[in-house]
């Protein structure tokens, strides 16, 4: 099977990749390798990838609509799996063009190709931070998420109701994934367990916001990449469960489908933090600061209708996906 993974020197984009080679599949990956963060470390993800014939990486723009179009008509994918997109809730409110150009209109492009270039499945990244000012926890795909609370928060919901609009229309099957705090080895910098890591080993204070009274459904990249891949194995259908006259956000008459894909487990940031300081064998002095603008204070995922639908099962505790950040972490900065 070919598959397109977008954001392929991303932390979830190249553990995907790499799971999809091992399984046999042509994978083609794209970036476009931006400076958000240590370029360096992208391309070190997809030198692993390149250890594996059956991949090929492309210097190529989601926002780019002629390249990803003729990317399209050459390749003839079976599946593909979106993950590209300028990520992180606090960078929205700096720049927020760069949200609108890669969320969305990268987006579109995507959703342009598979109109004009026919996919068994559009597996799509969607966020928690879609839930916003909504504080009934575990959160649910079926309650509602109008009260976004970011920018980045805005585009993912624009995201959902573009898929939703292009399988009701071109009958593109498309599965958005609402992920939760993904963590793990090969992470994003600008993570909170990566600068939490750094400022540690380097002797320096940790900035805790929301005076460490947040909570996260922290999902450990294993976890993470197991389910996508039964997901994309999993075409989206219209529903039987859909009433027009009862509408539920979880479902559709269409041939698309929205999942929470979360540990179900939320633990206390100081809890992250005190395991984290047990790790690396030191403790962390703290900066104790108010919540920022955009962010939540709390996240839970209810994850029973992915379980129900692809046997989803998340099973690493934070005790040991931050054990294995760490060693990774030590393994690569001190190479």
């Amino acid at each position: 099977m070919k598959i397109l993974v977008t954001g392929a020197a991303g932390f979830i984009g190249s553990a995907l990749a790499i799971r999809l080679l091992q399984e046999g599949n042509e994978v083609v990956g794209v970036d476009n390798f931006n400076d958000y963060y240590d370029v360096s470390l992208k391309h070190a993800r997809i030198e692993r990838a390149l250890a594996y014939e059956n991949f090929k990486i492309l210097p190529v723009d989601v926002c780019d609509k002629i390249a990803i179009n003729n990317l399209f008509k050459q390749e003839k994918f079976d599946r593909l799996m979106h993950l590209a997109a300028q990520a992180g809730v606090r960078y929205s409110i700096e720049d927020p063009s760069a949200y609108i150009d890669a969320n969305m209109h990268g987006f579109l492009n995507i959703l342009e190709a598979c109109r004009e270039h026919p996919v068994e499945h559009l597996v799509y990244a969607s966020t928690s931070s879609v839930y916003g000012a909504n504080k009934a926890m575990p959160f649910n795909e079926s309650v509602g998420t109008n009260h976004p609370v970011s920018l980045y928060a805005a585009t993912k919901k624009a995201n959902e109701l573009m898929a939703h609009t292009y399988a009701h229309l071109f009958k593109v099957p498309c599965t958005g994934l609402r992920f939760f705090t993904v963590y793990g080895p090969w992470g994003r910098p600008d993570m909170a367990l990566f600068k939490f890591t750094q400022k540690i080993l380097a002797g320096e204070p940790i900035d805790v916001y929301g005076f460490g009274g947040q909570s996260r459904d922290f999902t450990y990249i294993d976890d993470i990449v197991e389910g996508i891949v039964r997901v994309m194995a999993r075409p989206a259908s219209p529903s039987k469960y859909w009433d027009a006259m009862n509408p539920d956000p979880s479902v559709a008459d269409e041939p698309y489908s929205i999942y929470n894909i979360g540990s179900n487990n939320p633990q206390p940031l100081m809890r992250y933090i005190e395991v984290l300081e047990d790790c690396l064998g030191r403790k962390a002095e703290k900066n104790m600061l108010p919540m920022q603008a955009g962010d939540v204070k709390d996240t839970y995922a209810d994850v029973s209708n992915l379980v129900d639908a692809v046997g989803y099962q998340p099973s690493t505790p934070i005790e040991v996906g931050v054990e294995n950040f760490v060693n990774w972490y030590n393994t690569y900065y001190k190479k």
